[in-house]
């Protein structure tokens, strides 16, 4: 629902569709950030994210290592633990910046956790270096009769929906502000 917390830009390739590369490996779509170049290609890995791409593998075929692409052309090729690459020449996918958050930073997190009747239950948990700390975990209710805006840490939210299954919100502000 809301997170706050450390990001930098990594490079990355973001794929709308699920790319086949031979009839061993489907390349999902989803992000993969960048790990090396050389003269005339480009190495990633998925993205550890929510939104992270994934790499299937037929049962026969290498294990994978790694999806490499060429600076100019649109091919896109999955490297094998045995260093062999199996490719699909007409590849889309876009270079994009990714922001992906930091592994030692403090981040915080409010988690929509349903409705029953006029209240929405709200989940606060508080990471430091990507490790939950528990005394700082709370649930809180709040009563839609009174106002649709709720606020926890500082971090003020207008409701537009709610329900069980799925919330609309705008944020009217984040935890604090944030800093370089």
């Amino acid at each position: 629902m809301l997170r706050q917390g450390k990001y930098s830009e990594h490079d990355a390739i973001y794929l709308s569709k699920t790319v086949g590369a031979g009839w061993a490996y489907d390349v999902l779509p989803g992000y993969y950030l960048k790990q090396g170049d050389d003269s005339n290609s480009e190495t990633y890995m998925p993205s550890n994210d929510t939104d992270g791409g994934r790499i299937d593998k037929a049962v026969l075929a290498d294990p994978w290592s790694a999806v490499m692409v060429y600076k100019d052309k649109p091919t896109l090729c999955v490297i094998t633990a045995f260093s062999a690459m199996v490719c699909e020449t007409n590849a889309t996918f876009e270079r994009v910046k990714k922001p992906v958050l930091s592994t030692n930073s403090f981040q915080q997190t409010l988690i929509y956790n349903g409705k029953v009747g006029n209240k929405i239950n709200i989940g606060y948990r508080e990471f430091s270096n990507n490790l939950a700390r528990p005394a700082f975990n709370n649930n809180v209710e709040y009563d839609l009769k009174a106002s649709n805006k709720i606020g926890y840490k500082g971090a003020r939210i207008e409701l537009i929906e709610a329900t069980n299954e799925l919330i609309k919100y705008k944020v009217i502000r984040n935890f604090n502000k944030a800093s370089l």
